[in-house]
């Protein structure tokens, strides 16, 4: 079926594929059963304060740390940004996966999240690589700077591939709805 040029299919379970905006049919995101489990879950709240507050730190953090490396001022204000946001990564990685356990029974690498879950592990090595080296003193702070902007793009690389799965699952939402709708007139 083909809507608003995006092609969809029924899969054999009922649940609707989600559309891709090149015509591919791909698996839908969620079941009926993970959507109900999704919706039902304080979990899904609790990633959805703690995402924007991540990306909020993030980008203060951005801005700190680039500070530090081009004038010199506030490392010490670029180093506690730098854990904060880090804490906060770590938050939302356990979160997630108790947030992944309920909904597709299994706390990680869940088929529908798997690459976001891989590209998570980078991102948490990276920033795990910058505290070890802030708490051995291993690392020149210029190091310690840039090991964080490559956390740093890894991670918006991250929140690019959530932000695709949450269109669409709001895409396949919407076409199950009117599928649902024509089925019923």
């Amino acid at each position: 079926m083909r809507d608003g040029g995006l092609t969809m299919t029924t899969e054999p379970g009922g649940g609707a594929a989600a559309p891709s905006p090149r015509g591919r049919v791909v698996k839908a995101l969620y079941t009926s059963e993970q959507r109900v489990r999704r919706d039902a879950t304080r979990w899904t709240l609790v990633q959805g304060i703690l995402a924007p507050i991540q990306f909020l730190v993030f980008a203060i953090s951005v801005v700190l740390v680039l500070r530090s490396l081009l004038t010199g001022d506030g490392v010490l204000e670029a180093h506690v940004s730098i854990i904060a946001k880090t804490i906060l990564l770590y938050t939302i990685m356990v979160t997630g996966a108790i947030w992944e356990k309920v909904v597709f029974g299994q706390y990680l690498f869940a088929p529908a999240f798997f690459w976001e879950d891989v590209v998570s592990f980078v991102v948490i090595a990276l920033h795990t690589i910058y505290l070890a080296g802030l708490l051995t003193g291993r690392m020149p702070t210029n190091t310690l700077f840039l090991v964080a902007l490559a956390a740093y793009t890894v991670y918006v690389i991250n929140a690019v591939q959530f932000i695709l799965k949450l269109r669409a699952a709001r895409l396949q939402e919407a076409f199950e709805a009117r599928q649902r709708a024509t089925v019923a007139a």
